[in-house]
């Protein structure tokens, strides 16, 4: 049976003042994938829409962000 891996989560806020935990959450789950050899980037498209992907470009281990225009 295939194995489903998950390498970008995407978190919508309504709840501004839940953006730390959902993104500790969404960081977490990213880090139990178990093909996890890349960092995570962390995109913020617009205050209420971030993306979170495994990154080769990320050192293992460690979390980047960056801001769209």
């Amino acid at each position: 049976m295939p194995t489903h891996t998950t390498n970008q989560l995407e978190i919508l806020v309504t709840d501004p003042a839940r953006l730390h935990d959902m993104l500790t959450d969404a960081e977490h789950t990213l880090r139990q994938t178990p093909q996890h050899h890349a960092g995570i980037l962390v995109t913020r498209h617009t205050p209420h829409r971030y993306t979170l992907t495994l990154c080769d470009t990320v050192p293992f281990g460690e979390t980047h962000e960056q801001t769209l225009p």
